[in-house]
């Protein structure tokens, strides 16, 4: 895990769909190229009628050159843990990670490659989803979120063959 400094700053991103707090069963799809995050999300109540009512809100986030990422502890229990609790992090929300210490560490790392670009890193954002029993976070350009009904499952199976046909 890294280090933060006095340069993080903690920034919620109320745009994202909420998770469920109490089950929201995130996975994580990862190759060398692809990253994507997915997750139940918190749903109005159904209509008792609604051809929807045995499928859930699904949350795909697709994230946009991914460089890195953790996920796992802490959960919501044990959240004071994390680094960056201090600074607003808390569970049960998703944050941008301003000026982050993370994303320095990496860029520092890389600065004994030959052909180093200090600005190929200007571009990458550090991005924290915090759940009820994990954290996910992770270094990208960008995301896109993508909301369906289904299973978690079912997202993963469709990212699978969709990542599958794009590599043939």
């Amino acid at each position: 895990m890294y280090q933060p400094d006095e340069h993080d700053a903690v920034v919620a991103l109320s745009s994202l769909p909420q998770s469920d707090v109490g089950a929201p069963l995130p996975a994580v799809f990862a190759t060398e190229q692809s990253l994507a995050l997915v997750y139940v999300a918190a749903a109005p109540e159904l209509d008792a009628n609604s051809a929807f009512e045995s499928n859930e809100l699904v949350a795909a986030v697709i994230f946009e050159r991914p460089r890195c990422h953790i996920f796992g502890p802490p959960n919501d229990e044990a959240f004071s843990g994390h680094p960056l609790a201090a600074r607003g992090l808390h569970p049960y929300a998703a944050f941008e990670v301003h000026r982050s210490s993370w994303l320095r560490s990496l860029e520092r790392m890389n600065s004994v490659h030959p052909r180093h670009r200090p600005a190929a890193f200007a571009s990458l954002r550090h991005f924290i989803f915090a759940f009820h029993d994990s954290t996910f976070e992770c270094i990208a350009d960008g995301f896109a979120v993508n909301l369906q009904r289904g299973s978690v499952a079912s997202v993963l199976k469709s990212l699978l063959r969709e990542s599958s046909q794009g590599a043939a």
